[in-house]
């Protein structure tokens, strides 16, 4: 079913998936582009406090469609075709139920929400607008990244590229009519970013609802067994996408609290954006070579499953120097963009920056060990990092080092956490190497 060579495996499979989760990663950030252009400084923090709601949806989806994709990637690698399908069927259920919820509820608790998020009273009314947009277009997001990741499995890296694509230029258009022409200010950044997932779901449908791959939708029956496992093995996924949300969260109130205001605020909105990026670079390969280590492993070839992550290894932790690289070389003119009206915003922005992105390599690498050890379903590894690298690393980190160093620390909190991270991946793995070949 795969390719034997490593290369082409990722040039067919991790690439793909990589640049459409890229390009529709940019339609984030062009909203930022168009609000900071547009609006100003206020409004791009109001749109920062949007930003872990999004992490958390798109999150959401990635969860419930990796738990889904390892079963069926690791059936398919065994011809279990039927149970695949009902596997599929379950998790479009089981998403169309998780969607209407936080379109509902969502909307109704949106006030209190904001103010979880970090809405200040001077940007509260403008955070409000940006999230009841996102909210209530929130199941056509969620079902965008549900179908890409299905297609992936159904050997169609290519189309979910050109669905997640297409998605993503049509919010650029969108954004500058709402914006310019009719002049809707924030709520026009917000209908843009809404409606692009739209067409990305118009897109890959029809692959499922004509049949013309492995996976469509057929009758299953309701075994709550086997919808937890589709929740058990998407955990890590959704702490690991969740930690962009989550550290973003953690952050805007790390922010507030240290007095920085809406300049801090605003600042780590760009610097959002870039790790939004940057992580989904990652995410994109990761989630790409998913399906075939999953494959891999249902058919118990797990010497070509070491190979690749090797392989992988090397190429992730290139890309996390040459990540960190650019942010040096051209950290300052993307940083402009945003701002250009505003010189004091993008120096200070560009100052810190540098020092948070020194640890990218090691978040890379992490990532990589997330995906690896949940495709193979070894869940307990990858949700203990996934718990780290997302919520226990940095919260400690974020509380401690101000008080003991200063505010300014904060900004190096995301790479010291990385570090401690990796190494307590690096840790595990060699203990538990040891304890096999310890003699009984």
């Amino acid at each position: 079913m795969y390719p034997n060579s490593k290369s082409v495996i990722f040039r067919r499979y991790a690439v793909p998936q990589m640049i459409g989760l890229v390009v529709n990663s940019i339609y984030f950030i062009v909203d930022g582009i168009f609000i900071g252009n547009r609006l100003g400084r206020d409004s791009m923090a109001a749109a920062a406090v949007s930003v872990p709601l999004i992490e958390i949806l798109i999150a959401i989806s990635l969860g419930i469609s990796t738990g889904a994709g390892v079963i069926i990637s690791s059936g398919l690698g065994r011809k279990q075709y039927t149970e695949a399908r009902q596997t599929f069927s379950r998790a479009v259920v089981l998403m169309l139920i998780v969607a209407m919820l936080i379109c509902i509820f969502g909307n109704r608790f949106i006030n209190e929400l904001a103010v979880m998020l970090g809405a200040t009273p001077d940007i509260h009314g403008e955070a409000i607008t940006y999230m009841r947009y996102i909210l209530t277009f929130s199941p056509f997001l969620l079902f965008s990244f549900l179908l890409s990741s299905f297609l992936r499995n159904d050997n169609q890296p290519k189309l979910a590229m050109f669905a997640l694509a297409f998605g993503s230029v049509s919010n650029i258009i969108l954004d500058y009519i709402f914006m310019y022409p009719l002049n809707m200010g924030i709520a026009g950044a917000a209908l843009a970013t809404a409606l692009g997932p739209i067409f990305s779901v118009v897109i890959m449908l029809p692959h499922f609802l004509k049949k013309k791959g492995y996976l469509y939708l057929v009758p299953f029956p309701v075994q709550f067994s086997r919808t937890a496992a589709i929740l058990n093995n998407g955990f890590p996924a959704f702490i690991m996408e969740f930690a962009i949300g989550l550290i973003t969260f953690l952050y805007n109130t790390a922010v507030t609290k240290n007095g920085y205001g809406e300049m801090g605020l605003a600042a780590y909105l760009i610097i959002g954006y870039i790790m939004l990026l940057y992580l989904t670079v990652f995410l994109g390969l990761a989630q790409g070579l998913q399906p075939i280590f999953s494959y891999y492993y249902g058919t118990g070839d797990s010497e070509k499953n070491n190979e690749l992550l090797g392989y992988s290894a090397k190429l992730f932790a290139g890309i996390g120097l040459l990540c960190f690289i650019l942010v040096l070389i051209s950290g300052s003119s993307f940083i402009s963009i945003f701002s250009p009206q505003d010189p004091e915003l993008a120096a200070f922005t560009f100052v810190n920056a540098r020092i948070y992105f020194t640890g990218f390599v090691f978040a890379g690498l992490n990532i990589l060990l997330i995906s690896y050890w949940q495709a193979v379903q070894q869940t307990a590894r990858s949700l203990i990092i996934s718990l780290m690298r997302s919520l226990v690393v940095p919260a400690v980190l974020l509380s401690v080092l101000p008080i003991l160093f200063g505010r300014e620390i904060l900004w190096s909190c995301h790479s010291f956490s990385e570090l401690l991270t990796l190494s307590s991946a690096l840790l595990i793995t060699k203990t538990k190497h040891l304890m096999r070949c310890e003699p009984h």
